[in-house]
């Protein structure tokens, strides 16, 4: 049994869930509430105790195990959840290696030195000198006494060694005080203080611990307005966003997230009761900031920098990051929706939450598309006189971000806004952007293409092989699941086969979700619901999604290559699993999925090669399999669905709208299920 089976055996899902959903009550062989994650009066919420999974058939349309429930109510990762429900239930997990232990004790150690700092900082703020910078950020800017408080503001005496002194005191050497950041050593050896007359605010990561400062200064004669704390083995400000440890309920509640360039923009905006919002801490949003809070925490994201240029250009850069990342996690589509807020009177975020708070949730309502915001901004200095190929030029730098969307109509929608401002035939910029998306694709090919093995890989299974006794297992009553065995073990492996395709194979995800999106068509219905993109979600394993969350993260970044990067940060409990499925031999995967499979695996095994076809499509394979795996999801749904249907229908207070909504989306699975039927045939 792995640590994740032992945890789930230990913990019940029902009683688990009911800490954060008082309202769940039995109903049939499920339990029903209203779902904890967002505001609704007639319950869609259900947990299958049978099979220890929770399924939201509302606004939220995610569900999944013990696991996920955790991480998405505390918003942790796997990681966090692993160590959280093993601790509670008693499991002891593997042993950190020496290295690992080595490292997060050093890391301990410098949190400890950080967050000593803050509290001084914080007292100074109160006292002698302090008190002048607590009332410029009373007058001058406003703030309450709990604001300054909840963001544990402070205040850096005019002093070359104020917190040398007062570390020192504690214990800590001047290696570790320069190492975090907090004091700077010279070409002479001499050590002071970083941070000098300056207001203090400290920066804390997503749990809500200190990792490093950002300093204000108070002084006329400084040359920086801003210092930051330098890079550190805590502190990366790329991988960080400031006030998201105070926002991200509101972030998750909301499913937006405010992006803004400064400190006090983000701490005026919590003091007018607006917590969904965030700073990136730099000239433009960088990849990982992005990864912090999207899909994680929030489907829509609007950027609100400041109005000079310098603000405007940044908004430009981070969209790039924006759709290079979106483009890599959801293949090319722009699933997440980004809007870009323009603050009035060409002013800041922070003077306008001063004088207008009750005004800005309507500027972020009515923020300006991507589109719009980046025609605007890249013709606004184009000459009326201009020539045919700098117009060219222009519309090739504006029209990859115009061709994020996937959808045929704002893509049609937005290439005429720009041929009409240009002055361009429509017709040249259609060629023009057909001849870019050539160019690209052959970029992409070359790119990603993988060396074609010498030999076809082992075939786990022919595309002829049916699935329908599985299907009738998985969604039997209890007591027959525990007698299926061999159908759970099909899905099981076919599961494997796929995850185990994927690590090897990385791109070939597009692959899966360029068919789903292709099945889809236009009906946005069937692409935002039951044909989105492979996920987690369409496996049953705790250890496969982890493995499958991990993997996409793997291809949002760009530092190292995927089963690289999946090697630095898979958690020790996943491993084994991680490397029985990167091994060719079934034989292998089937040892790690259950011993008993080995006779069914071998017996498909023998099926698949005796109708396999030579020179099988090992991408087209995989997409079949994957497509199957949909069908099993879509059909414990349906089935699920039908149950909440029929128990609204049994109830004379039911919600007639939910009841509808219900039926409108078991139609929507069906015809989803009908074209995937079509296409795996």
């Amino acid at each position: 049994m792995s640590v994740t089976d032992e945890i789930k055996s230990r913990i019940d899902i029902v009683s688990y869930v009911q800490r954060y959903a008082p309202g769940l009550k039995k109903a049939g062989r499920n339990h029903k509430a209203c779902c904890p994650f967002h505001n609704e009066k007639t319950p869609s919420f259900v947990v299958n105790p049978a099979r220890q999974t929770w399924h939201c058939f509302g606004a939220c349309a995610e569900g999944g195990d013990l696991f996920t429930f955790a991480q998405k109510m505390h918003g942790w990762d796997f990681k966090e959840a692993l160590r959280e429900l093993a601790h509670e239930a008693g499991v002891q997990l593997k042993a950190q290696t020496p290295e690992q232990k080595s490292r997060s004790e050093r890391q301990d150690v410098l949190r400890g030195i950080v967050a000593s700092a803050a509290e001084f900082y914080q007292r100074t703020l109160h006292r002698g000198a302090g008190t002048k910078a607590l009332v410029y950020l009373r007058d001058k800017r406003g703030l309450k006494s709990e604001t300054v408080d909840e963001f544990q503001l402070g205040y850096a005496p005019e002093s070359w060694d104020f917190m040398l002194r007062s570390l020192r005191q504690l214990g800590h050497s001047d290696d570790d005080i320069v190492e975090v950041g907090l004091a700077v050593r010279n070409e002479n050896g001499r050590v002071y203080d970083r941070f000098r007359n300056r207001l203090m605010f400290p920066i804390r990561d997503d749990r809500g611990r200190v990792v490093g400062f950002g300093g204000r200064a108070l002084g006329a004669d400084e040359t920086a307005k801003y210092i930051n704390s330098p890079q550190s083995a805590i502190f990366d400000k790329s991988r960080l966003l400031y006030g998201l440890d105070l926002g991200k309920s509101a972030i998750r509640e909301r499913g937006t997230v405010v992006i803004v360039e400064g400190y006090m923009d983000v701490i005026q905006a919590h003091q007018a009761g607006y917590a969904d919002v965030v700073a990136q801490m730099g000239t433009a949003m960088t990849e990982p900031q992005l990864r912090l809070v999207a899909p994680r925490f929030a489907k829509r994201i609007v950027l609100a920098l400041d109005a000079d240029d310098a603000g405007q250009n940044a908004a430009r850069r981070s969209l790039e990051v924006a759709r290079d990342a979106l483009a890599r996690d959801y293949a090319g589509k722009l699933a997440i929706d980004i809007g870009i807020l323009r603050v009035p009177a060409g002013k800041d975020p922070d003077d306008y939450l001063r004088e207008s708070p009750q005004g800005w949730a309507s500027l972020v309502d009515q923020a300006q598309g991507v589109a719009d915001f980046v025609i605007d901004m890249e013709t606004a200095s184009l000459p009326a006189d201009a020539s045919v190929p700098v117009r060219q030029a222009l519309a090739k730098s504006i029209l990859p971000i115009l061709q994020a969307s996937e959808n045929n109509v704002y893509r049609q929608e937005n290439i005429q806004k720009l041929a009409r401002r240009l002055r361009v035939n429509e017709r040249d910029m259609l060629a023009w952007m057909q001849e870019q998306t050539r160019a690209d694709a052959r970029r992409t090919r070359r790119a990603a293409e993988p060396q074609q093995p010498s030999e076809p890989p082992p075939e786990y299974w022919d595309n002829e092989y049916a699935l329908e006794s599985a299907d009738a297992a998985e969604l039997a009553e209890p007591s027959a699941i525990d007698a299926g065995i061999p159908a759970r073990s099909l899905k099981r492996a076919i599961e494997a086969y796929c995850l185990s395709v994927l690590l090897k194979e990385p791109n070939w995800l597009y692959q899966v979700n360029r068919k789903l999106r292709e099945l889809a068509g236009d009906d946005e219905a069937l692409l935002a619901g039951p044909l989105r993109e492979l996920c987690a979600d369409d496996f049953t394993q705790s250890n496969y999604r982890a493995l499958m969350i991990y993997l996409q993260d793997s291809m949002a970044q760009d530092d190292m290559e995927p089963l690289e990067y999946l090697a630095k940060i898979v958690d020790e409990e996943l491993r084994p699993e991680l490397s029985a499925l990167l091994v060719d031999e079934p034989e292998t995967i089937a040892e790690r999925i259950r011993g008993n499979f080995r006779v069914d695996l071998n017996d498909i095994l023998r099926k698949g090669v005796r109708r396999g076809r030579p020179g099988v499509n090992a991408r087209e394979e995989l997409v079949c399999r994957a497509l199957q795996l949909r069908l099993e999801r879509l059909e414990y749904e349906r089935v699920e669905m039908q149950y909440l249907h029929e128990e609204a229908e049994a109830e004379s207070l039911a919600d007639d709208n939910q009841r509808s909504q219900i039926a409108e989306k078991i139609m929507l699975s069906m015809r989803a299920k009908a074209r995937i039927n079509l296409a795996v045939s």
